[in-house]
């Protein structure tokens, strides 16, 4: 399942407030507990994560190696 920046928003609204039901566009999921929804958070959160490219490292030798 695709996530959206909206998804990410509905359940943060939903720890903040402490309600355990989160409506989402077309549909609406109670979770049992705050754990729950933390770790929903986190998978949503961690889906939406643009990945860093590696970096890159240039060797230099000044002695014509």
């Amino acid at each position: 399942m695709a996530f959206t920046l909206a998804d990410l928003v509905a359940v943060q609204r939903a720890i903040a407030s402490g309600a355990r039901t989160v409506q989402f566009s077309d549909r609406s999921t109670t979770y049992r507990s705050l754990a729950e929804l933390r770790a929903a958070e986190r998978i949503i959160s961690e889906s939406l994560a643009v990945p860093t490219p590696p970096k890159q490292f240039l060797g230099y030798s000044d002695k014509g190696f």
